[in-house]
């Protein structure tokens, strides 16, 4: 077989494994908005306060994101940094990784980059897709994650969801039952509609810090592009110019 041929195909083994395994639901569309500074204010908050007991962001430094974010030195300190920390310091926990081997039978995973090796999409309907499953060690799944370790951090927020399988009689929670949605069962503190804003502000602050400079690159990238089109039709005339009398 042509070495070619071979090559795409190892390329594109992950994508068609995924797409032949991908049982879950549809992702539902995120609607990030870098620019909405108040919406990654309070997303660095609700990260900080309900995520970071377990979840690190070892690659962003507090001080760095307040900058960005417009947060003040005041602010931050008081409400962003918790211990012994300083505004310098990266976004690091105590959490240890054999901790979190022992308590949630994985290591817990650094967050810095999640929105870019999952996606915005797929992290706004994980933190939206927990329910009820007495099989797992913590009382729930997930319908993204299915067997997922990690216990439902915002449940106070959102609620008590439950499973809504397809109706095939007196069978219909059976084995090989049919899961189209979720309900529901015991709400929390937020509305369903609250919980929905502090899920997307997570979800705008997590895709802020996989790419800090993403607003900037783009902004720099439509200059250059603006660059090379103008030195295009200065050396295409210029070239017509040393050319003229050529025959």
């Amino acid at each position: 077989m042509n070495r070619r041929l071979i090559a795409g195909a190892l390329l594109l083994a992950p994508l068609t494994a995924g797409a032949a395994g991908g049982h879950g639901p549809a992702l539902e569309g995120s609607g990030i908005d870098l620019k909405d500074k108040a919406s990654l204010q309070r997303g660095a908050k609700y990260f900080t306060h309900y995520c970071m007991g377990c979840h690190s962001l070892q690659y962003m430094r507090y001080n760095r994101m307040a900058e960005d974010l417009g947060i003040p030195d005041d602010a931050l300190r008081e409400n962003l940094i918790f211990g012994d920390a300083k505004p310098g310091d990266l976004m690091t926990n105590a959490l240890k990784p054999e901790d979190g081997e022992k308590w949630f039978g994985t290591e817990i995973p650094d967050l810095t980059l999640v929105t870019r090796w999952r996606s915005p999409d797929w992290v706004y309907t994980y933190l939206k897709s927990y329910y009820l499953d007495d099989s797992r060690p913590y009382g729930v799944n997930n319908l993204v994650f299915p067997d997922v370790g990690m216990p439902h951090a915002l449940v106070n927020l959102q609620g008590v969801q439950g499973p809504v399988y397809a109706d095939h009689g007196e069978h219909a929670e059976g084995d090989g039952a049919h899961m189209v949605g979720l309900e529901l069962v015991e709400p929390g503190e937020l509305t369903p509609e609250e919980y929905d804003t502090l899920v997307r502000d997570i979800t705008n602050f997590l895709t802020y810090v996989g790419e800090p400079m993403k607003l900037e690159r783009r902004s720099l990238g439509l200059y250059v592009l603006l660059f090379l089109g103008l030195m295009f039709l200065a050396s295409y005339y210029l070239k017509k110019e040393f050319w003229k009398d050529v025959h």
